[in-house]
């Protein structure tokens, strides 16, 4: 299976951190936000991956390089600034992602969500959900009886992990895009199932939530660099 990161956001919110430096490199301790997801994903034996880049592109090209480090194979969707959202970034790429499903996945969330263990077994993708956060207290989407992703409540987060088909985006030129527009029209369709993840899942989105990433981050690969 190929992946796709997602880096092309500039991190706004990160004030100063990210006004030289893309928010994926920023570093969690001994890596960055995006050093960490290639290498779980390669551990994973996800190793043919895609990233998404715009805002200082050429940084992240230069830090993550070609992949061999991680005996991976990287190669770059490159946008222009300011970048073409989630759903337009995912669209540029589907050429060097290919026909098959494939797994999606934010730079910028710090999670031990095992990605080996998502699989596409039915319907057009499948979402990974994880319990509110404070910061995201309303959710987006619940989970039905039969594992499919519904729009009412008991509604959970979207984790910015998910594995996706192709055929979602049929139709959709190369430009802005969105991505919830597209996921909802495929829950109206009962084209998408869920997964919940109780398991360590932080969002990076602010200086705050920075520093409680690095702290779990210690925790988390204290044995695994």
């Amino acid at each position: 299976m190929k992946a796709m990161i997602l880096a092309a956001g500039r991190g706004t919110r990160m004030g100063a951190l990210s006004e030289q430096r893309p928010k994926p490199l920023l570093d969690l301790g001994r890596e960055s936000l995006l050093e960490r997801q290639v290498r779980r994903l390669a551990a994973a034996g996800i190793r043919d991956l895609v990233i998404n880049v715009s805002y200082n592109a050429a940084q992240i090209q230069a830090a993550i390089g070609d992949g061999s480090r991680w005996d991976a194979r990287i190669r770059y969707s490159v946008e222009s600034d300011p970048p073409l959202e989630t759903g337009g970034g995912i669209i540029k790429a589907l050429p060097l992602l290919g026909p098959a499903p494939f797994l999606v996945v934010n730079a910028d969330v710090l999670t031990d969500f095992p990605f080996a263990s998502l699989k596409l077994d039915a319907g057009r993708g499948v979402l990974v959900l994880v319990p509110n956060p404070a910061h995201h207290a309303a959710g987006d989407y619940g989970i039905d009886g039969q594992s499919r992703i519904v729009d009412r409540p008991p509604k959970l987060t979207f984790a910015g992990i998910s594995i996706l088909d192709g055929a979602l985006f049929a139709g959709l030129a190369v430009g802005k895009h969105a991505l919830k527009p597209i996921l909802d029209a495929a829950v109206a369709r009962g084209d998408l199932y869920g997964e919940r993840y109780d398991g360590v899942w932080i969002d990076v989105g602010t200086p705050e939530r920075l520093a409680l990433a690095r702290e779990k981050a210690r925790d988390l690969d204290v044995d695994a660099l």
